[in-house]
């Protein structure tokens, strides 16, 4: 049975992007002959009933804001059982026939446990790290890259003018293509990611002499937060090269800012594509992005797969980084 009623919320992590996910689920909703509800906090909002109507007008000037007009939370009430079936509950009080969760793999673990409870949900992979294997892409991972690289080119200019060397840290705990691609885009002497073991003398210390010798005298190391202990790296380069050597923890800036014109976009193919499968009765699948192309699949499956780092990648930025 399709829906009639549809909410759309956000969880876990905010990412820059997500606005424009809520825009066309709305907009799409709305346009579809739908009624469309705003749920705020995340799941936390379905426990508690903090739902309201949305309309063409409520999305308004929200496509180039960064955060979430909705709002997240993580709610470790909902990761019950008791939880899951108090929200179903609260779902069938208002009416709701279906819901577009926008977050995570912890998200969509919501979302599969929502559809098992009887309301339909299909996931939009809303995430700064890319770190969903089923997605080739995540929403707000290249408006945290180009946050990043901006901040990076701010702090290679005082490591250029002092001859230092520059330890950066920036996010991604499990998954290190934010610290590859913006490691590329810097020219980092070494990037450090959780998925490539590394050697602290033959993978830092000998590429800043080599390089040294070939009349290099600033440097920047850029290190994925999942490897971490950036002060430490500091003090040991520092150490052994006698080069003076900073850390800096970008932390949640790279969260923040207007999204990029590749994040609205693809939100909005996203949230589009959302509405159409919960208009055509379906449910527990998610919208992904796979060589380019906007597809959906079953989350079940989704989350059993595997992801893969781009060691080609990797390699080339080794190759040229140099």
């Amino acid at each position: 049975m399709s829906a009639k009623t549809i909410a759309v919320l956000t969880s876990g992590g905010d990412a820059p992007g997500m606005n424009a996910a809520i825009r066309a689920v709305v907009r799409s909703g709305i346009t579809s002959g739908l009624r469309v509800m705003g749920v705020r906090r995340g799941y936390n909002g379905l426990l508690t009933g903090d739902v309201f109507e949305m309309n063409l007008r409520s999305v308004s000037d929200i496509i180039h804001r960064g955060g979430t007009m909705l709002y997240t939370a993580r709610s470790p009430e909902f990761n019950t059982p008791e939880g899951v079936q108090k929200a179903a509950d609260q779902c069938r009080r208002l009416g709701i026939d279906g819901v577009v969760v926008i977050g995570g793999d912890g998200s969509f673990r919501g979302a599969r446990d929502l559809t098992g409870a009887g309301i339909p949900c299909i996931g939009i992979p809303g995430t700064i790290d890319n770190d969903i294997a089923s997605s080739e892409y995540t929403i707000g991972f290249d408006t945290a890259m180009n946050t990043a690289v901006q901040m990076i080119d701010r702090l290679r200019d005082t490591t250029e003018s002092h001859d230092r060397c520059s330890v950066v840290e920036v996010m991604g705990r499990r998954c290190g293509d934010l610290a590859l691609q913006t490691g590329i885009a810097v020219g980092a002497t070494t990037i450090l990611v959780p998925e490539v073991p590394y050697d602290f003398q033959k993978d830092i210390i000998e590429r800043m002499q080599f390089t040294q010798k070939t009349g290099k005298k600033h440097f920047i190391i850029i290190v994925a937060e999942g490897v971490g202990h950036v002060a430490e790296l500091a003090d040991s380069i520092e150490k052994q090269t006698r080069i003076e050597t900073r850390a800096t923890v970008l932390g949640h800036v790279q969260r923040g800012g207007s999204p990029t014109l590749r994040d609205r976009v693809v939100a909005s193919e996203m949230g589009f594509h959302a509405v159409q499968l919960l208009s055509e009765g379906k449910s527990n699948r998610v919208v992904v992005m796979q060589k380019s192309e906007i597809i959906d699949l079953d989350i079940t499956e989704a989350l059993q797969m595997t992801r893969t780092f781009d060691v080609e990648l990797y390699k080339i930025a080794h190759k040229i980084s140099i």
